[in-house]
């Protein structure tokens, strides 16, 4: 059977090459760049820090050699290590670019990929895609979030030169990561404490202050009562107890940003008194990765503040030694401005936009790869691997082989997947994400999944609402004042950390209106008058959740 699927291959890219589909180059490519067999050879920057084969060679994989079977592209991946911001701006401004770009569809590099449209540093597809459906489905208005549309997607006119990538093909699809405040099992019945009984901002203090007055210990060192990842991922999560969403409606449908509100200045008079009193690891939002993730294996961590799958992730090797230590979660929390009954609020927007650069060398051999990538072929290849190899299809859904998936559940370093091809890059290329459409994901552990479901009907009593609604900090970013404003904006959540460390409230208080006059004077008045009166008469989101 192996031989056979060898010869087929072969006998595909024979065809490919006698064809010459893939020869040949268009808008702004050069060269071929054809290797043996007339195949092209093109390098794609995946702009996600963490991202990565680790010492697998990507591109020699057997996923990644089907790909290249089905398409003729031999891919190339190169992967970011360091800021996703600083990596997107200096490629186009050294021109050190690749065939193609994946990266965020937010923030700070989705801001760099739009200024490269406007500097003519990006093809325009907007000639090629009737000849590509699944990458023009993806992009259509009605695929894409209004505001990411308006800023990004279709912000060129006739000009198309973004592609979208992993947004919920339906709601069913919708990835909710189950961000919360998640506490070990052990020490909520040691300080007898019921997790769900845990509801107000007032009750979460309480909790933290009888798991601190505990005095708990792990071989000798404090056991401190709330705790996150590096750099403080995620502890501010409580923010949700306090507003809705960034920018908050002041009645009458007039916008400000939260940072100039009184909520604002409760929410961070909040996490001043949690680390004043010893209630905060005082670390928590100066650690690195590793100094975070070996807190968690010593067991010193009582409450963690981030999404499920990590904090599954990070505390497994304890639990496995000490069962019954493991992490669930508190609530649900009180959101401000949201009924009890009322879904969650979730602002899913796709994981990556995907643009061809000018410097491809193959535009149409791009286009070609991208559009199998985004087809529902394409997708089960990349995320389900080899049919007959590493699944087969029972009563229409994929069932991973056994073989496979101990393999790969043996395995706590993921490389043994990576020699497969999975989480090498490919998947956030794979167009509308049909996961849970197609059959849910079939190397999940299945003790995973149903820790994921336990806290869901938790966390989501009332079930999830994806987000359709105007962000207004899309907008903002579109205001004339925004060049001159980003600066001082951008400075808010270290000012915040600032004011959360200062010696008394008002000192707190006072950092935060010292930067809240630094904004005013850089062109915030203006730009909030802008976002007013180009939201004027469209549903603005007011309640929103970290997905």
């Amino acid at each position: 059977m192996r031989n056979k699927r060898i010869k087929a291959a072969a006998a595909l890219l024979a065809a490919m090459a006698m064809g010459g589909s893939l020869i040949g180059c268009s808008d702004g490519g050069g060269g071929g760049n054809s290797g043996d067999g007339g195949e092209v050879s093109l390098k794609i920057l995946h702009n996600w820090n963490g991202s990565g084969a680790g010492d697998v060679e990507a591109d020699l994989t057997p996923i990644a050699k089907a790909i290249q079977a089905k398409t003729g592209v031999k891919v190339k991946m190169d992967y970011t290590k360091g800021s996703e911001v600083e990596k997107v701006n200096q490629i186009f401004a050294t021109q050190d670019l690749p065939d193609i770009y994946t990266g965020p569809a937010w923030g700070g590099e989705l801001d760099g990929i739009v200024k490269a449209a406007r500097e003519d540093q990006l093809v325009d597809l907007s000639g090629k895609l009737d000849a590509y459906p699944n990458l023009s489905r993806a992009i259509a208005k009605e695929n894409v979030p209004p505001a990411l549309y308006e800023k990004a997607i279709g912000a060129f006119g006739d000009q198309s030169y973004m592609l979208f990538q992993n947004q919920p093909l339906t709601d069913k699809d919708a990835m909710d990561w189950l961000y919360g405040f998640y506490v070990r099992k052990d020490i909520a019945d040691q300080v007898g404490v019921d997790p769900q009984s845990v509801r107000t901002k007032d009750d979460l203090y309480a909790f933290l202050k009888k798991i601190k007055d505990a005095d708990l210990k792990e071989n000798g060192m404090p056991v401190f009562p709330l705790g996150g990842f590096s750099n403080g991922w995620a502890v501010g999560i409580g923010n949700t107890m306090f507003y809705g969403t960034e920018y908050m409606d002041q009645g009458g449908g007039t916008l400000e940003h939260v940072f100039f509100t009184k909520p604002y200045e409760d929410y961070t008079l909040y996490y001043r008194k949690l680390l004043a009193e010893g209630l905060l690891d005082p670390e928590a939002f100066t650690q690195t990765d590793p100094i975070a993730q070996e807190k968690i294996k010593q067991g010193r961590i009582a409450v963690l503040a981030a999404h499920l799958p990590a904090i599954i992730d990070a505390s497994k090797d304890y639990v496995k030694a000490h069962p019954g230590s493991d992490y669930v979660p508190i609530g649900p929390l009180e959101r401000a401005g949201a009924e009890p009954d009322r879904p969650v609020d979730l602002g899913i927007q796709g994981n990556n936009v995907t643009v061809i650069t000018k410097a491809c060398k193959n535009v149409d051999a791009a286009l070609k790869l991208l559009e199998f990538l985004a087809s529902e072929e394409g997708f089960k290849l990349v995320r389900y691997g080899i049919e007959g190899t590493h699944y087969d299809m029972v009563d229409g859904k994929p069932v991973a082989k056994a073989e496979f998936f101990d393999k790969f559940a043996a395995d706590t370093t993921g490389k043994a997947k990576k020699n497969e091809g999975f989480a090498t890059g490919f998947e956030d290329m794979t167009g509308q994400d049909r996961t849970n459409t197609l059959g849910g994901d079939i190397w999940a552990d299945q003790e995973r999944i149903a820790k994921m479901e336990s806290a869901r009907k938790i966390l989501r009593p009332n079930g999830i609402s994806v987000i359709s609604a105007y962000n207004a900090a899309d907008v903002m970013a579109k205001s004339p004042q925004w060049e001159e404003l980003k600066p001082s904006m951008d400075k808010i959540g270290d000012v915040w950390k600032e004011a959360v460390f200062a010696k008394s409230d008002e000192a707190a208080l006072d950092i935060i209106g010292a930067l809240r006059e630094q904004i005013k004077k850089t062109g915030y008045p203006e730009a909030i008058q802008y976002v007013n009166e180009n939201l004027k008469g469209k549903e603005v989101v007011q309640l929103q959740m970290p997905n």
